[in-house]
């Protein structure tokens, strides 16, 4: 087990926090700010304890094979000032100072003035064209002046990038402590579970919903090894559908999926549950024509929407049974009024579930619970979409928390 936060000494230490800040926002104005809000703990620890905080963290993205004039647009837009700000409004401006660069001689000497107590915010870690590289020249930057490195950007330890795995990796060859923050030693304990599955949580339900299977072949493959019942909505149903030999209409689905669908059924028996019933439209935007199909097969000409209420029904039953349940992927396009009603069955049958450990792998299916206002009716929702399924689909490992191992 990786050594966490709690295990260390920060008193008069530099400690460099990689945190996940990458907020949605719209010009300065961030919509969602439960990321700085779930980093807390472990930076107000850093801060108690008497250590030198430095945190960063990327936001958005920087193409850096554009035009000279497409980085800096992009640099622009994903400012690290909106977060500097959003902090200082949290922790006390007096206590939050910020580089406008993420690497070089201006931050080693903003580091050396940062008093115990203080906290320094870097600019976007992809300014830098490195990082997604994990160039070891700018990890030595950012090992050059820290004491100690604390990972807590879950959604982030997916990636082998400079400031997740070169930094740690560096610190540790020099005989430096690493460890984990707060957040991500929650994300690992909860995701653990749902790994490495025990008897007591049988029956074990996955929903899996979301546009497409090639961005999850791996993971519906590990979720069938490991559950019980596998219940699939969303687009991605509709490859399974045309698999099965129905009809989807006009609905988005993957032909060079088909087979990979196909094994899955094949393999899979009676675990997979697919929607018996559906909502669909004559378009996806601007419809004219909404209806309810009694049945698997959409008629040509309409696009599958949402699950229908036979198959909110089936899968309510389904999840009423489970000792654990891990969502990911919303069940229709919940964004829409018309079509929320499948993903919001589906947060109503996992509330009822008292006494079982239900787990949201981020993404939409966390931004469903919240607009709902389910938030605190599940054990856990990751903070991480990307990490939490590969950390499914790798048994357990993710890059960014091995190397602090």
């Amino acid at each position: 087990m990786q050594k966490t936060i709690r295990d260390l000494n920060l008193k008069n230490k530099t400690v460099l926090i990689r945190a996940d800040f990458n907020v949605p926002f719209k010009g300065d104005v961030i919509s969602d700010d439960n990321r700085i809000v779930s980093a807390l703990p472990t930076i107000k620890y850093a801060l108690e304890k008497g250590a030198k905080v430095v945190l960063f963290s990327h936001l958005g993205k920087v193409k850096h094979k554009g035009t000279p004039e497409e980085v800096e647009a992009d640099k622009k837009k994903n400012n690290m000032v909106i977060v500097y700000k959003r902090l200082g409004e949290i922790l006390g401006k007096d206590k939050v100072k910020f580089s406008d660069v993420p690497s070089g001689d201006t931050v080693n000497e903003l580091v050396k003035t940062l008093k115990p107590g203080e906290v320094l915010l870097l600019q976007n870690t992809r300014y830098e064209k490195g990082e997604e590289k994990n160039d070891p020249a700018l990890a030595a930057k950012w090992a050059s002046f820290a004491d100690v490195f604390v990972m807590d950007a879950f959604g982030s330890a997916h990636r082998a990038h400079a400031s997740t795995y070169g930094v740690p990796e560096i610190l540790k060859n020099e005989g430096k402590d690493v460890a984990i923050g707060f957040l991500v030693e929650n994300e690992v304990k909860a995701l653990s579970r749902v790994v490495h599955v025990d008897k007591k949580d049988r029956p074990y339900v996955a929903v899996i919903g979301g546009f497409k299977v090639s961005d999850k072949i791996k993971v519906i493959e590990t979720l069938l090894e490991k559950c019980d019942k596998v219940l699939i909505g969303g687009a991605m149903a509709y490859t399974f559908q045309v698999a099965l030999g129905k009809e989807v209409g006009i609905s988005p689905f993957e032909p060079d999926q088909v087979d990979f669908a196909k094994k899955c059924l094949d393999l899979a028996g009676n675990k997979i549950l697919l929607p018996i019933d559906g909502v669909a439209t004559d378009a996806f935007k601007d419809w004219t024509k909404k209806v309810t199909v009694d049945g698997p097969n959409i008629p040509a000409g309409f696009e599958g929407m949402d699950i229908g209420p036979k198959t909110q029904a089936l899968f309510a039953k389904e999840l009423s049974k489970a000792k654990m349940v891990f969502w990911n992927g919303p069940m229709g396009v919940f964004e829409q009024s018309d079509f929320e009603a499948g993903t919001r069955a589906v947060c109503e049958a996992i509330s009822k579930l008292h006494g079982a450990f239900t787990v949201i792998g981020g993404g939409d299916s966390a931004a469903a619970v919240a607009q709902f206002g389910y938030k605190d009716a599940f054990s856990h929702i990751s903070t991480g979409g990307g990490a939490s399924l590969e950390m499914i689909e790798n048994d357990g490992h993710l890059p960014g928390i091995d190397v602090i191992g």
